[in-house]
């Protein structure tokens, strides 16, 4: 094992933590609501006001990767001429971020706070995107979500996206309110998603695409299929840029971007007796890791990650991740159980896998969930009529 003094351990409150309050995704839909006149809203990110408007969230396109390939993507490189990113939470990712977009409150909050997390009192993570084990969705995030509370205020509220998607759990604690309405194809989508503006003079349709991210993690985003995927994306946002009605607002934005991780720098956790010694719980994902460890044991599996990965990844306790405001300014008592004993997050190319334990996530070769700038920066692209 390393000294101390071989290298400079990171410091976890220099991390680069997500702009909440002022331009991260969890202020988007508050500052939307706003807009359309929704008592009970406020938000440090400002937009100008529509009465018609349209959140398009596309899983895992991050604003650096759309600006590294113009020529896959001129309608979208069109539309952020001028503009500026904003942030995805922490960590970067599709759970995580859905709710933070969803509720429009951030992860400390929300309690999604991460792709697997532990259940409090229970030595067993739960799996957020697939809700797996089962635990009642209201009791895990009790909160109303945004499109229910502009829905209940008078403005027709729908949600355009995969019929898979209709009745899960993670779309009643992030997304429900108003009218779902299932469509397979993403120009199925659009169209529709600009019709229900047409139909409504005040109205809010958040339709979503998962493709993308889809590809980054078979393929990689730097491959082929990526940029092939990324071009029918941005073909799809110009099919619904120009079926806009007057007086409407299109948001285009991302739950996360994503960082392609060679074998070679990836450590894996069940093949390593140094990270696992003391450990009951790895959660999370190779970028942004949870470390549940046994009863006393805290301590020394702080010092034993600090020690191996501190030069390349800040690692954290708990109690320094909820300082440095990773999940939050505010992180409910409710919520604190889930996080980490020892939180890990990337800054270097590097990802912790368990090649035993997470065959499926292991053999991935695009990575998300840290708060590098790939992965955090998000893009917030506007239409207007």
């Amino acid at each position: 094992m390393l000294g101390y003094d071989a290298f400079e351990i990171l410091d976890p409150s220099d991390a680069p933590a997500p702009a909440y309050g002022c331009g991260s995704l969890a202020d988007l839909l508050p500052a939307v609501a706003a807009g359309l006149g929704v008592p009970g809203f406020e938000s440090g990110l400002l937009l100008e006001p529509a009465d018609r408007v349209c959140v398009f969230l596309v899983d895992g396109m991050g604003w650096e990767l759309v600006r590294r390939h113009p020529e896959y993507a001129p309608f979208l490189t069109s539309l952020s001429a001028g503009a500026s990113p904003i942030t995805s939470g922490f960590p970067s990712t599709t759970a995580t971020s859905l709710a933070s977009v969803g509720t429009g409150l951030t992860p400390g909050v929300h309690g999604l706070a991460g792709y697997t997390v532990r259940v409090p009192g229970r030595n067993e993570l739960m799996n957020q995107l697939r809700w797996v084990p089962p635990v009642p969705p209201r009791e895990w995030q009790p909160h109303p979500t945004v499109f229910d509370r502009v829905s209940r205020a008078g403005v027709a509220t729908a949600q355009v996206s995969s019929p898979l998607f209709a009745q899960t759990p993670l779309t009643q604690v992030a997304l429900s309110g108003g009218t779902f309405l299932g469509r397979t194809t993403g120009e199925e989508r659009m169209d529709l998603a600009a019709s229900w503006l047409a139909e409504h003079d005040r109205a809010l349709v958040y339709t979503y695409v998962s493709e993308l991210d889809g590809a980054g993690h078979r393929f990689g985003v730097d491959s082929d299929e990526w940029r092939m995927t990324l071009n029918t994306v941005d073909r799809l946002v110009k099919r619904l840029a120009e079926q806009l009605p007057p007086r409407s607002a299109l948001y285009v934005t991302a739950d996360h971007g994503m960082i392609d991780i060679a074998p070679e720098d990836r450590v894996d956790f069940d093949e390593d007796w140094e990270l696992s010694a003391g450990v009951a719980l790895l959660g999370g994902e190779g970028r942004a890791r949870h470390v549940y460890a046994v009863p006393g044991a805290a301590a020394d599996v702080h010092a034993v990650w600090s020690e191996v990965l501190g030069d390349r990844m800040w690692v954290a306790t708990r109690e320094q991740a909820v300082a440095a405001g990773w999940f939050g300014p505010v992180v409910d008592e409710r919520v604190l159980p889930r996080i980490g004993d020892v939180v890990a997050a990337a800054r270097d190319d590097i990802a912790v896998v368990a090649s035993r334990k997470e065959p499926g996530e292991s053999s991935m070769v695009g990575l998300h969930g840290s708060m590098t700038a790939v992965e955090q920066l998000v893009p917030l692209l506007d239409v207007r009529t």
